[in-house]
């Protein structure tokens, strides 16, 4: 049986990921790409990226190890989004 995919919106998706990189906290983000990952043909991404499947589930969907940089924005990038670097807001103290 093959797998329906929806829709792909990627200010959603951006949205949800960008929850996740303000964590600062590696797995979190690492499981929210690899949660809109569910949305992808996993064997598309792979080959977009040159990385093999197996890698891809094991640094995003089976969250066993942390992936490279160059492979988070590998598959970033064959998701259709990419990082941008921004400052963080000041934090307010209360008097």
């Amino acid at each position: 049986m093959t797998k329906a995919y929806r829709r792909i919106v990627p200010s959603m998706m951006a949205k949800e990921l960008n929850i996740a990189l303000a964590s600062a906290e590696p797995k979190t983000i690492c499981k929210a790409i690899g949660k809109a990952l569910g949305e992808f043909n996993i064997a598309e991404i792979a080959s977009q990226t040159g990385l093999q499947r197996q890698s891809i589930y094991r640094a995003f969907k089976n969250n066993t190890q942390l992936p490279n940089f160059s492979t988070v924005v590998a598959v970033l990038s064959a998701m259709g989004l990419q990082l941008e670097v921004k400052p963080k807001r000041e934090r307010t103290t209360a008097a």
